[in-house]
């Protein structure tokens, strides 16, 4: 399969709905960080900060580090010892496919692919698996969209609604 034919656009399958992506964030707690970097300016560093300064365990999974926010740091996803509840993926497109098994070897709830990042056949077979599956989309967009209050700072949120939804805490 050519690069360009994975990296479509993510199956009407796979389409998450406001109603799907409010309830997984208020349902999961532990959120294994897969290429979580140490820079603070890296994308995956900003959400993962942001997240765990919102309630959620960040668990970085990163071969390069010991640690990451002030957490413990794994080389993959097997090696953690502990439930997970979401895998995020900070990799490329190609390490989808094996991250969607060893989400699945590991019991996770959720697999979530970034922006930009689209691979229905992991998707399908994480799908089958019996987990949730969001692709080309942030966590941390998500959270501060559905729950952060962006739309009182004038951020259209594409969310209409005539209650103002529960926001997530501990």
């Amino acid at each position: 399969m050519k690069l360009a034919q994975i990296m479509s656009a993510v199956d009407p399958e796979f389409a998450t709905d406001i109603a799907t992506l409010r309830r997984i964030l208020a349902e999961v707690r532990v959120i294994a960080v897969v290429g979580l970097s140490r820079n603070w300016y890296r994308p995956s560093n900003f959400a993962a900060k942001y997240l765990q300064d919102h309630g959620y365990r960040i668990i970085p999974v990163n071969p390069g580090y010991d640690e990451v926010l002030n957490e413990k740091c794994y080389p993959s996803l097997t090696d953690i010892p502990e439930p997970v509840d979401v895998v995020d993926c900070f990799r490329a497109v190609e390490e989808i496919p094996a991250l969607s098994e060893q989400a699945i070897a590991i019991g996770a709830k959720v697999l979530w692919t970034q922006l930009g990042i689209v691979h229905n056949a992991a998707a399908r077979r994480a799908r089958e698996a019996g987990l949730d599956v969001v692709m080309d989309r942030c966590m941390k967009i998500e959270h501060a969209r559905l729950f952060g209050g962006l739309n009182f700072v004038g951020v259209n949120t594409k969310v209409i609604s005539a209650k103002r939804p529960k926001i997530v805490v501990n």
